[in-house]
């Protein structure tokens, strides 16, 4: 098989498609061949060497994909060869032809979703969903705010705040962006380059403020969020690129929390929650991963590239 190799950390430039051999399941594994893979801004933190879960060398990156099952371990019994699937991390990598998975890494796909959109699942959703409510427990009728809405993450978070019944603010630096942020459910889009940015949300949530912000950039925008909370409301930092300095007494006054996450240090019993609850919504239609761009595997570099771009609108995908 034809896979994407890192020998070396450091840019884009590092990943090369190599031939590998074919992959063969252990007794709990299942082996995918693969059809589209996911790519996230984690896949190039990792390939940099900087990032705070460590790869050892070389390897194949990639954590997203979607495909059918190729072969499957003798302890398997609920999977069938050729059933359609998307994955929660592999053993392998994704940046391939095919990826061994763990039998609990494996999800059903339903007809009705791509294998592109199967490929644009897992972190996007299962981040989102963690995010709004297994960490910040965001309730219907609340108020959310959903910086940077246009890429995976934030449009994952839209569909699943709007499905809840939440009031969902979103916001997109390009015009383009922000109206496929209102397609997809969100209330209000406001744009994040706006002098009067702050004052709309105020106004919007009627002096209020927000229950629940989900933070992509917290370098930048983590001390504006403070300033337009609710009383008891919450922000979970899912992206940051780097340091910030905060007021603490806008917390403080509020009540509020600033809660941090990683998707990584979920445990098999919350994931197997988040996968439960994203098997239905994909199977009744409330859930509708957005797909940008398709790029195919040789174009790896350019995919790592453009995804720390501005201006994200839906997911990069690759195809073998």
């Amino acid at each position: 098989m034809k896979a994407i190799r890192v020998r070396e950390f450091g840019g884009p430039e590092v990943m090369r498609l190599e031939e590998m051999p074919d992959l063969h399941p252990g007794p709990e594994q299942v082996v995918i061949r693969v059809k589209a893979i996911g790519v996230n801004p984690t896949d190039t933190y990792t390939r940099t060497g900087v990032y705070s879960r460590k790869t050892m060398l070389p390897y194949t990156p990639g954590i997203d994909a979607a495909g059918v099952v190729e072969s499957i371990g003798e302890h398997v019994t609920d999977l069938r060869i050729g059933a359609r699937v998307y994955t929660s991390g592999t053993s392998s990598g994704t940046y391939a032809e095919q990826a061994l998975c763990e039998k609990y890494q494996v999800h059903p796909l339903p007809e009705k979703v791509t294998f592109a959109q199967g490929a644009a699942v897992n972190v996007p959703y299962a981040t989102a969903y963690r995010a709004l409510f297994q960490l910040a427990n965001a309730i219907p009728g609340e108020t959310v705010l959903i910086h940077g809405a246009t890429g995976g993450v934030g449009i994952a978070a839209v569909q699943l705040a709007h499905a809840a019944g939440m009031k969902v603010i979103g916001t997109g630096g390009t015009e383009r962006g922000r109206t496929l942020v209102s397609q997809q459910g969100a209330h209000h889009v406001l744009d994040h380059h706006a002098s009067d940015f702050l004052d709309q949300i105020q106004t919007l949530s009627a002096g209020h403020g927000v229950d629940v912000i989900l933070e992509i950039l917290a370098n930048v925008n983590l001390d504006k969020d403070l300033r337009v909370l609710a009383m008891r409301g919450r922000v979970v930092v899912i992206g940051s690129r780097g340091r910030i300095e905060i007021d603490p007494r806008d917390a403080m006054t509020r009540d509020g929390a600033i809660l941090g996450m990683l998707l990584f240090n979920i445990t098999m019993q919350e994931a197997a929650v988040i996968h439960s609850a994203l098997g239905a919504g994909l199977e009744n239609g409330t859930l509708r991963p957005v797909v940008g761009k398709e790029l195919p595997l040789t174009d790896a570099p350019r995919a790592h590239r453009e995804i720390m771009e501005p201006g994200a609108y839906g997911k990069i995908v690759l195809i073998p």
